[in-house]
């Protein structure tokens, strides 16, 4: 087996490294203090194949792969978890049920003026008393002549805030639980479409996340993502089966930045008279960090070559995320006690990484919805 990247794969990885730390590190401090998304950087991005690398470049993609989608993600989230979700958003959740079940007026309005950075998407599953239990959400999708009647509310949004359209999850026929789910792309600006508030976080404060509200907001039934009622589940699972590899290279991109912070401070901190680095204790928390490093590196893109060749990776997938969520915990807990008080302050970048990281085994899945469909997978 060939674990080397191929040499298109590390021209890319340099390619999003350098706009990464031209493009987005010297926006970082101010998005995370005011808590506003630089939206610039969604065209920035899309210009130059970044935004949305795993579509066809004819559209505006970058023609890459899911390795390719992998290493973006991994290398924006070495700079900024906050601001690489915002641009991750864009680059599956809401433009991925468009384009694999999306309609070619669908695609023209939304789809590719998304992969080219003009037009924000978000995507709304998640509700008030929904999570985990997605096939639990109580947003309502009536017909109405030509249009579909939506009333619910979403939370948790990233980009909803400020997006363009939300592709948003509700029952049409709410007797058939999860098979009776449909999704459909709402406008902003859509008469009973309003966005309750933004959310305040304790990490990832870069990203504008929201509360959105429907109510009798009456879209147009050509906005329904496929060609009947129900079959919305699906759309989604698959469409977060993608994201859970996804987030393999999120992890991954943090711990890398968790360790070079840690190296970096271990050679300047010096304590009994020689760097901190020096000593047996700290020396062997970081080569093991750097050893989990490469394996959920490694793992990551195995999966996501599975992926690109077809291969079924419905177990695969979450192991990816339970793997790398639970496993950044632990590298983000280390690289704090290394720190130790000076990892505490808000001037040290190394605790927002920490709170930054704790979401991962929350978000798109907790770890033990993932233990829960792995253990499925695999018959226990």
């Amino acid at each position: 087996m060939d674990f080397e990247l191929t040499d298109e794969n590390k021209m890319f990885r340099e390619a999003i490294r350098n706009f990464g730390e031209k493009e987005v590190a010297p926006l970082v401090e101010e998005a995370e203090e005011t808590n506003i998304f630089p939206k610039q950087l969604f065209k920035k991005a899309a210009d130059q194949g970044f935004l949305c690398p795993r579509y066809p470049v004819e559209i505006g993609g970058g023609g890459g792969d899911k390795i390719t989608e992998c290493i973006m993600v991994e290398e924006l989230n070495r700079v900024n978890p906050g601001i690489a979700s915002s641009l991750m958003a864009q680059s599956g959740l809401a433009t991925q049920p468009i384009y694999n079940y999306g309609s070619e007026k669908q695609k023209q309005d939304f789809l590719i003026p998304a992969v080219q950075g003009d037009k924000v998407g978000s995507f709304g599953l998640t509700e008030p008393n929904a999570g985990s239990d997605a096939a639990s959400i109580k947003t309502r999708a009536v017909r109405d002549g030509d249009s579909y009647v939506i009333n619910g509310t979403k939370i948790f949004i990233t980009n909803g805030p400020f997006c363009d359209y939300v592709i948003v999850a509700a029952y049409t026929d709410p007797a058939k639980r999860g098979v009776g789910i449909n999704l459909f792309i709402v406008e902003k600006g859509t008469p009973g479409f309003t966005v309750a508030r933004k959310l305040d976080k304790v990490g990832n404060r870069s990203i504008e996340t929201g509360e959105l509200v429907f109510e009798d907001c009456r879209v147009p039934a050509k906005n329904m993502i496929g060609e009947k009622e129900g079959g919305g589940f699906a759309q989604i699972t698959e469409t977060l089966l993608s994201g859970r590899i996804t987030y393999g290279a999120r992890c991954t991109g943090v711990a890398q930045a968790a360790l070079e912070l840690t190296v970096q401070y271990a050679k300047e901190r010096v304590q009994f008279g020689k760097p901190i680095i020096k000593f047996q204790a700290n020396r062997f928390k970081l080569a093991e960090m750097a050893t989990n490093v490469d394996v959920m590196r490694t793992y990551t893109y195995r999966v996501a070559w599975m992926y690109s060749a077809g291969k079924d990776v419905h177990t695969e997938g979450p192991m990816v995320k339970l793997f790398t969520a639970e496993l950044l915990q632990k590298i983000l807990s280390d690289s704090m006690q290394i720190h130790g008080g000076y990892g505490y302050m808000m001037e040290y970048p190394i605790q927002r990484f920490w709170r930054d990281g704790r979401l991962f085994t929350i978000t798109e899945g907790t770890s033990e919805i993932q233990r829960l469909v792995i253990a499925k997978q695999l018959g226990y």
